[in-house]
């Protein structure tokens, strides 16, 4: 059991079992978006940032758009900013609209273009911070790199039935249990994976325990569950 301010994190056995039923569950549920299909990693990064706070399925037709009109880093770095609103404007939360670009234009002025391949460069760039940065990082690249956010908070606690804080993505020991998740060897699956069950099947409010793979041993579902630390 490791212990941080009495709080406790499931022994990695058990992460990898929890692993392995997502993974399995995954492989005939999956959602076909464009971003997760592409190689480009500029495209996965720009999603990701429509993604937060945002449904995919909200994304999708604006991602599609975007890209049809500015296809690459070069030019999205010198769309006007009147035409960018015209496209972005259903996705809401405006403090998004100015990032497409000003991201592009420190990529073309610092990277020559390129996406960053570690964490702490990416973060440095308008609009990333640790979610998207180990999102693009293991979905554009098949990096080991950890994602948490307050679905994955979510399904942890419930699967697990760790402790959080109210600010639970920022946990220590959630974050060691989600580094501990991402030791996959398909780390872009895992998360993805991750990402899915939590919409489809981990629901915030009517969870779909009557189809739920892991219902069985969730301490939510079943509280005499016992998963050991």
């Amino acid at each position: 059991m490791k212990n941080n301010l009495n709080y406790w994190i499931p022994e990695e056995e058990y992460i990898s079992i929890f692993r392995k039923k997502i993974l399995k569950w995954f492989d005939k549920h999956d959602r076909n978006y464009p971003w997760r299909i592409t190689r480009d990693s500029f495209r996965v990064l720009i999603a990701e940032i429509m993604l937060r706070r945002t449904k995919a399925d909200q994304v999708k037709p604006v991602y599609i758009k975007l890209f049809k009109v500015y296809p690459g880093v070069k030019a999205l770095s010198r769309a006007k900013s009147k035409d960018l609103k015209k496209i972005l404007y259903s996705l809401g939360l405006k403090w998004r609209m100015p990032v497409f670009k000003l991201l592009a234009v420190e990529l073309m002025k610092h990277y020559k273009g390129k996406v960053p391949k570690n964490r702490d460069e990416l973060k440095t760039l308008p609009g990333v911070g640790d979610y998207v940065a180990g999102a693009v990082l293991s979905i554009a690249f098949n990096k080991r790199e950890w994602i948490i956010d307050s679905n994955i908070v979510r399904v942890f606690k419930r699967y697990f039935g760790v402790k959080t804080s109210r600010e639970g993505r920022r946990d220590k020991h959630l974050i060691e249990m989600a580094k501990m998740y991402i030791n996959s060897g398909n780390p872009k699956k895992a998360n993805l994976a991750l990402l899915d069950f939590a919409s489809l099947v981990c629901k915030p409010r009517e969870p779909e325990h009557a189809i739920c793979p892991l219902s069985d041993a969730c301490s939510f579902f079943n509280p005499t569950a016992n998963i050991p630390g």
